[in-house]
């Protein structure tokens, strides 16, 4: 039975992640700041929830005495602190996970352009410090990382060795760890891999903060009877992503058995479809299909043009291909918006 730690759990991606790993028999903890997590994103799975990460291990003292594995029976514990903090640090460093899911980010391309030195401390700095605290005690780390390392590139579909250029601070954080992540896996006790995500979308994502994406904002603007924003011509193309593929392909890596290679030493992989759509395409669909209105808007700064992932690598060395295309991930969220 593996032991996972899934930082940021309550946000949209780690939520989706860790009530999968439990559904599969996983033992699953949690670790969230909650500055962008909701503990309604887990729905009304089996958890227990506590403060701060000093309390993890008095807890499950108390719960071995009552559970032969440490803990209750399918209960996900939701630790509501930093992933950094010395105490959480310190209970990875006691070999307590085997896996850990790295999701936690200040994740907003434009938040990360107007604090720039913010976020670089939150995706750069706490996270090596999380990677110095798992070496030597957990046997792998998946690190969520993203698409946006290749900025404006002009090949299509995008391999992970075509050059990268990334165009925010956030995309040039999330590419600073992909590069220290080989550094630490040559240099210390760690397996680490990196999987950059396309742009992912889905039920549970939030349509009204400063993260959401075009899909959730527009799912958003139509249940409320908002106009949809359209950045710049709306002949913008990506990769979108279902929230199912990117859970999908979290747990093949976490398992893949990389041992021939000497594990995965920091390799990166697309995560998307190996398709793309135009933001024009997807806001007709809207216009076809609900009663909308929509706004034209300057194109964001630090935003790309194009996005298409080449999957390969990834369908190669785990066995990763897509389980949901977009228009049925469209029609599950939509449902899931009941517009």
């Amino acid at each position: 039975m593996k032991r996972a730690l899934v930082t940021g759990g309550c946000g949209f991606i780690g939520s989706h992640l860790a009530k999968s790993l439990l559904e599969k028999g996983w033992i699953v903890d949690i670790v969230d700041n909650m500055s962008n997590g909701r503990l309604e994103n887990l729905g009304s799975i089996n958890a227990r929830v506590i403060l701060s990460s000093g309390l993890i291990k008095p807890l499950k003292e108390f719960w071995s005495k009552k559970h032969e594995s440490g803990r209750e029976e399918n209960c996900i514990l939701i630790i509501q602190d930093d992933f950094s903090s010395p105490e959480m640090l310190e209970y990875i460093k006691a070999d307590s996970y085997d896996i850990i899911f790295h999701q936690a980010a200040l994740p907003s391309v434009e938040f990360s352009v107007q604090n720039p030195s913010l976020t670089t401390f939150e995706n750069i700095s706490k996270t090596v410090s999380l990677f110095e605290a798992a070496a030597g005690h957990v046997e792998r780390i998946v690190f969520a990382s993203s698409s946006a390392v290749y900025g404006n590139t002009t090949t299509f579909p995008t391999a992970e060795s075509d050059i990268k250029n990334p165009l925010s601070p956030y995309a040039w954080q999330k590419l600073a760890i992909e590069n220290y992540a080989k550094l630490a896996c040559n240099l210390y006790d760690i397996d680490i891999v990196c999987l950059r995500y396309f742009n992912v979308f889905g039920p549970g994502q939030t349509g009204s903060s400063p993260y959401s994406t075009a899909i959730a904002a527009w799912c958003h603007a139509t249940k409320e009877g908002i106009p949809l924003r359209s950045d710049g011509d709306g002949y913008q193309s990506r990769d979108m992503c279902y929230i199912d593929n990117i859970v999908h392909a979290n747990i093949l890596a976490a398992t893949s058995d990389q041992s021939r290679y000497g594990g995965f030493k920091g390799n990166c992989y697309n995560i998307g479809t190996g398709k793309s759509i135009s933001n024009k395409k997807i806001i007709d669909y809207f216009r076809a299909n609900y009663d909308v209105a929509v706004r034209n808007a300057p194109e964001r700064p630090g935003d790309v043009k194009h996005t298409r992932a080449d999957i390969e690598n990834a369908e190669y060395d785990f066995g990763y291909s897509p389980v949901v295309d977009f228009w049925e991930g469209l029609v599950k969220t939509t449902n899931w918006w009941e517009i």
